[in-house]
């Protein structure tokens, strides 16, 4: 019954973030942890049902409209560059080792390139909570990280898309970028001029919450057309939570949505990434997932933390961006999926690969902590 769950992930996830905290770690760990342990794959109090999955959906948006909402556009602004770079060298190293990867695994030319684009994917979710607990989420790195991702999605999808057209996929490759190209100029458009309208139109309505429910339905509206316009909804999310945060009325729907988030939609999201595990076929491909794990791990790590070198960051802080930049999320499994419906992933590949996303999910929280205290650390010697 869904109560019950409910019931279950939010009393499991608040005392497994709180003894995560307490050990050192960020919470978001603790909660990923106790979605495997009350997920079908250990005790079985928590399946992997439809509606499960759209509270989780709905976690995800909320996280990053949050996000949206906490940025410093002046700040985001003056990170572009940087990101840009980020974005870029953390898809074309794990583009290039993973493509050799494919090949020494028997792969043809397409299929390794599939897999080398989903080892390029970035889902910056679990890094955002991770960032808000160290305070770095308004920092320079906490702004390129998230610029960083919205390009890496970007360039990610765009390759894939190019990569099917090639391999006789039903894939119209202009019209792809164009819609990418379309939901990036309204949504600038929108945000800058619509948004704050929208607001002012509802605030004095007479009528219980009329301004938080404002900043819903632009959050909702937004991800609704990053998704239809291939982008990952979580950007739309994040675009929209921007628009709102030069408004005078950003304090206000901050600290509403963060309570309806934070009380019951976004636990469940962090739960359920480890709710949705799977481990069969784990015992006979043990050796693969640790492969690419750890090729996985380090390709982004590496790459990014170059870009973010070469912009500027000392040493702590740019291991500290590419380990932010490790999570591949709900964004690779999507890829992953799209992978398996055209032939250029293979059905035990696929079982490998959520294996391989959930390990670099799992590392993400501990590793940022480890390299952003490091630069903490030497800066205050």
């Amino acid at each position: 019954m869904l109560i019950t769950q409910l019931a279950i992930i939010l009393l499991a996830s608040k005392l497994a973030g709180d003894i995560s905290v307490r050990l050192g770690q960020p919470s978001v760990l603790g909660k990923l942890l106790i979605g495997i342990v009350l997920g079908p794959s250990v005790l079985g109090l928590v399946n992997d049902t439809e509606i499960l999955g759209e509270l989780s959906q709905i976690g995800v948006i909320l996280l990053m409209f949050i996000a949206g909402l906490e940025t410093d556009l002046d700040e985001f602004k003056r990170t572009g560059k940087a990101s840009s770079i980020v974005g870029a060298a953390g898809v074309a190293v794990p583009l290039s080792l993973g493509y050799g990867a494919g090949i020494v695994l028997g792969m043809s030319n397409f299929e390794a390139v599939f897999l080398g684009l989903l080892l390029s994917a970035t889902s910056v979710s679990i890094s955002v909570q991770a960032l808000k607990e160290m305070g770095k989420l308004q920092s320079r790195e906490g702004s390129v990280i998230l610029g960083a991702a919205v390009i890496d999605d970007v360039l990610v999808i765009v390759a894939l898309a190019f990569v099917m057209s090639l391999a006789g996929g039903d894939v119209n490759l202009t019209m792809v970028i164009l819609k990418k190209a379309l939901f990036f100029i309204v949504s600038i458009i929108v945000g800058w001029k619509v948004v704050p309208i929208i607001l002012r139109k509802f605030a004095p309505l007479r009528v219980t919450e009329s301004l938080i429910s404002a900043g819903l339905i632009v959050c909702f509206t937004f991800a609704y057309f990053a998704e239809y316009t291939g982008v990952a909804a979580i950007i739309g999310a994040y675009i929209a939570g921007v628009a709102i945060s030069v408004t005078d009325y950003k304090h206000e729907i901050f600290e509403k949505v963060e309570t309806i988030g934070y009380s019951i939609f976004v636990p469940v999201f962090f739960t359920s990434i480890g709710v949705t595990a799977e481990f069969s076929g784990v015992g006979e491909n043990w050796l693969l997932i640790l492969g690419l794990s750890v090729l996985a791990i380090i390709t982004k790590l590496v790459g990014c933390a170059f870009g973010a070198k070469v912009t500027g960051f000392n040493g702590n802080s740019s291991l500290g961006i590419g380990a932010a930049m490790v999570s591949r999320g709900e964004v690779a499994l999507i890829i992953a999926a799209i992978g398996l419906e055209a032939d250029l992933l293979k059905q035990d590949l696929f079982a490998v690969m959520v294996a391989v996303v959930l390990v670099t999910t799992v590392v993400t929280p501990p590793m940022m902590k480890v390299f952003f205290n490091r630069n903490k650390e030497t800066a205050q010697a």
